[in-house]
Parts: C-alpha cells; sequence; structure tokens
C-alpha cells in the first residue's frame, strides 16, 4: 500500500502570484503537482507559481514556490538579521520574509535584470506584506559580483545561479561577502557544497566535519551554529539532489 501523500504546508509568508508574460520572462500557475523538497520527501503542492525564462527556442524554470525551493532558501530567510543584502530578487519571496523578521532592520535586493524587477513590482509582491516590512525593502538594478554596501551587511544572501551546484559558485560568494563586508552568509546551494567536499575528503557528514569543511570555505555560513540537525539536513539535501556524489563513505542510500 502506498503512503498518503503529504500536503505541503510553511509558515513563511507566500505571495500572491498572477500569469504574466514579457519579453523573455514568463510566470506560470499550476493548481496541483507533487514534487520532493530540497531535504523532504515527495510531497502535494497546490497553487504553485513558476517563473520561467525563455532564451529564444529554450525555456527553464528559473525559480518555483516548490518545497525544493522554498527549504533550500528557508535557513537564510530565517536567520537574517541586521542590514541584509539579498542578490537576486527572483519571485521576491526570500527577501519579503527576511523583511517580516522583527531582526531585520532593512533590505538591499540587487537584480540585474529590469524585467525581473517589473513582474515584482506588477505582482506587488512587497506590498503585500505589512507596511512595516515592506518599507525595509529597496530594490536596486545591478550586478551581484560587482555591487558593493554603502555600510557593512549584517547578513548576505544569495541565490543568482542555475544549476543549484556550480564549480565558481564559492569564489562568486568569497567575491559578494568582501564587497558587502558581510558578517553573515547563507547563499543557494552551500549543502551541496559542503556535501560535495565531504565525498572528495572521505568523510561522513557530521558536526566535526561539517565543521572542517566550512572552516576550509572560509566564509561565515549560516547554519551550522544555528541548527543543531544542520549535518542531517546536508546529508538529507544530497540524497535528493546530488546523487552523483552519492552516498557518502558509511552512508547507505534508503
Amino acid at each position: 500500500m502506498s503512503t498518503p501523500l503529504t500536503l505541503f504546508q510553511t509558515d513563511l509568508f507566500r505571495p500572491t502570484y498572477r500569469p504574466w508574460k514579457g519579453e523573455r520572462w514568463e510566470l506560470l500557475l499550476a493548481p496541483m503537482l507533487i514534487c520532493k523538497g530540497y531535504w523532504s520527501e515527495a510531497m502535494l503542492v497546490t497553487d504553485m507559481a513558476g517563473l520561467i525564462r525563455h532564451d529564444g527556442p529554450a525555456s527553464r524554470t528559473w525559480m518555483s514556490m516548490t518545497p525544493m525551493e522554498i527549504e533550500s532558501q528557508e535557513i537564510g530567510c530565517r536567520f537574517a538579521t541586521g542590514y541584509t543584502v539579498a542578490m537576486g530578487l527572483g519571485m521576491g519571496w526570500a527577501a519579503a520574509n527576511a523583511a517580516l523578521r522583527p531582526e531585520v532592520t532593512h533590505v538591499t535586493v540587487v537584480e540585474l535584470d529590469p524585467e525581473v524587477i517589473a513582474v515584482n513590482a506588477t505582482m506587488d509582491v512587497f506590498g503585500q506584506l505589512p507596511p512595516e516590512a515592506a518599507a525595509k525593502v529597496t530594490v536596486i538594478q545591478g550586478d551581484a559580483l560587482a555591487h558593493r554596501s554603502d555600510e557593512p551587511a549584517d547578513t548576505l544572501m544569495a541565490d543568482i545561479w542555475q544549476p543549484l551546484y556550480g564549480d565558481d559558485r564559492l569564489e562568486q560568494v568569497r567575491r559578494m561577502r568582501d564587497n558587502t563586508g558581510a558578517a553573515r552568509v547563507y547563499y543557494w546551494g552551500q549543502e551541496m557544497d559542503i556535501a560535495h567536499r565531504a565525498r572528495q575528503l572521505g568523510l561522513p557528514l557530521d558536526a566535526a566535519s561539517v565543521t572542517r569543511i566550512v572552516a576550509d570555505m572560509d566564509l561565515p555560513l549560516i547554519g551550522p551554529a544555528e541548527i543543531v540537525t544542520y549535518p542531517d539536513l546536508i546529508e538529507r539535501a544530497a540524497r535528493n539532489w546530488l546523487r552523483a556524489d552519492w552516498p557518502l563513505p558509511g552512508h547507505a542510500v534508503g
């Protein structure tokens, strides 16, 4: 007998979107679908919005409100503090959730593509927030790899890439950290980098290994100190999304 699917739910803010089509970008809505999370098993998702990028004859989903997307950014959203710089606007929800935190004073979002800024403005993503949270957010057009903050950032959140894992990501995040002076960093796919490095070193994913790898990454990552179960979350995410490099030594795939 098959196990009934769980309906995906989260206490994070999910903006309301509607269908939209621009020159190179399109917002589509799916009433119902089944998909796995970043570290969760497959779930039923309703009213899912996706941002599609059209590159000539090719199209690809750039961002969506799936469990995978939400879980893969929620650590940064939940632990953002002070002056927060978000590199990449996407669908706006990550910056919106950072702005909702009382510990966050203001949020600067840096987005390269003016059409992505336009679709968020059309959806009035930040206007859906309480006024005091919406007032914290400033969106500017710029290059995430070149943007320099006027003041040191307390938190850097970065999500400017496709796909989830890339060889040059660590260097790019370090550049953004240096340019913003960020005291703490969370970037999309950092768990994949940690898991991949553990595989290269032949290490199990435990607290000691994660501490060692994060120290070698030379980034003040959000996650290891904030979440006791962070090594387990990394392992579960790697099972779902880094299968070519999985399992780690001593870990059987269930």
